[in-house]
């Protein structure tokens, strides 16, 4: 199969292999005779694929962001699609994705299909070249709605027409903490703010050498985004998903006064010595500490608290077991009351550029279930869907199937990452600046909000 990117690294061979077995029960006629092919075709039957259609000879080109080594995994999850219809999926991923991708719009060169990281760069694709991007058809809106959340099929719709369906999703409302160390504390998993607030004062009562929390926002060229989030949550939180929407949407200012007092909450936190930085140094430590190393206090006991998402996991130490009686776990970051459940995550959107009957077939394919449960049968940890179809038994790690069953809980409110739904030159400009300068030198809340609220571009 012609691939731009190619290999599958030994952390996938195994899984590839067994998802090989099952292709060959299918390719040899799969008639449920002889053993290890029934277990084979148990699990996978190309007659699930006839849906898409014969598509022999046929290429559809996908573009992304998504490089190795997750590139392997993704290209191993079509390997079905591709068996059982006869077509070829062409991947290519780049790390200048989201700079290149309008430069080949403009150039009459689009992909078939990409996968759009932020609403926010979907609805400007949709405006600046109504004609490239493909509405879904209806074969995508039927997957949408009967396998996705209100909320994320919003998302990918722009003036009411359904252009982008979800790839991956990641929930960022955790706390992690050591499930071992609140045993041994008699701490209990706090499910409200109020009891949250408590659990710290609590830990700092009970341990005056070690600070309940350790927090960390330098990540590179994009230090200052972990800070963001934590304003996002606490919005959602204090001010709620309404409020939140609008301050997304730039419909009421930045410094509106119910951002300033969701950021003085934030503050409540990481700008108390007493509560930080677990192991670090002072409050200052946080804007020069690594985000992906700031958690390991919690192992090493200088902590008990740090907020991150579910892909946080893929920084612990080697050896470390991440589950609810494990050495490291999450928790959900709580709302105002127990009823109350705002979440916040991000994600990846599929998004088409040509109406071919291969294209249309591919994008229905990865808006399905089949696709979703390929993808977790080659995944080992860190990924997953927002697709209800999927089968979290296959997602082999526990906090990977605690995210699944909160993005498929109709009872919590979803909200997308707010800075990847603003420009640029926000989003991951001057928000991230400023939220570092709020932390080093401690410029305050109204100032710093104030100042984002002044780099908003003029419509």
């Amino acid at each position: 199969m012609k691939r731009i990117q190619r290999g599958r690294g030994l952390a996938l061979a195994a899984s590839v292999a067994g998802l090989g077995l099952v292709l060959t029960a299918c390719s040899d006629g799969g008639d449920g005779g002889g053993g290890g092919g029934d277990e084979a075709a148990a699990t996978f039957d190309c007659a699930d694929y006839e849906q898409y259609g014969v598509l022999e000879g046929k290429t559809v080109s996908v573009y992304t962001s998504i490089v190795d080594p997750e590139a392997q995994e993704q290209e191993a999850s079509y390997e079905p699609f591709e068996e059982c219809t006869g077509a070829e999926i062409e991947y290519e991923g780049s790390r200048e994705f989201e700079a290149q991708l309008p430069v080949r719009l403009e150039a009459g060169n689009p992909p078939d299909i990409a996968y759009i990281p932020q609403p926010g760069f979907l609805r400007s694709l949709v405006e600046d070249f109504p004609d490239a991007v493909q509405a879904a058809p209806q074969s995508v809106i039927d997957n949408a709605n009967e396998y996705y959340t209100e909320g994320w099929v919003e998302y990918g719709t722009v003036d009411g027409t359904l252009y982008a369906t979800p790839l991956g999703a990641n929930v960022k409302s955790f706390v992690w903490y050591s499930p071992s160390a609140f045993e041994e504390n008699g701490y209990e998993v706090p499910t409200t703010w109020q009891e949250l607030l408590d659990l710290t004062d609590q830990m700092v009562e009970d341990n005056p050498d070690i600070k309940p929390w350790c927090a960390g926002i330098e990540s590179g060229d994009a230090t200052g985004w972990p800070a963001t989030d934590w304003l996002e949550d606490v919005v959602l939180r204090t001010a709620g998903p309404e409020v939140y929407d609008q301050w997304v949407n730039h419909e009421i200012p930045f410094d509106d006064p119910q951002i300033v007092e969701a950021l003085d909450a934030v503050g409540g936190i990481l700008k108390n010595e007493d509560y930080v930085n677990g192991g670090l140094g002072d409050v200052a430590s946080i804007a020069s500490a690594p985000w992906n190393e700031a958690g390991n206090g919690i192992p090493d006991g200088t902590c008990f608290l740090h907020r991150a998402a579910n892909f946080y996991q893929a920084n612990w130490d080697e050896g470390l077991e991440v589950a609810e009686d494990g050495d490291v776990y999450a928790f959900y970051l709580p709302g105002e009351s127990e009823d109350d459940k705002p979440l916040l995550g991000g994600g990846e959107f599929v998004t088409a550029f040509s109406d071919r009957e291969e294209v249309q077939a591919f994008h229905a394919y990865l808006s399905s279930p089949q696709w979703a449960n390929a993808k977790a049968e080659v995944t080992g940890q860190g990924w997953i869907s927002a697709n209800s179809g999927l089968d979290r038994e296959l997602l082999q790690s526990p906090i990977d199937q605690l995210s699944f069953d909160l993005l498929t809980d109709e009872t919590y409110t979803f909200r997308f990452d707010g800075s990847d739904q603003m420009p640029g030159s926000v989003g991951a400009g001057s928000f991230w600046r400023e939220m570092v300068s709020w932390i080093s030198p401690g410029q305050d809340s109204q100032t710093t909000l104030s100042n984002i609220e002044a780099s908003w571009p003029s419509s």
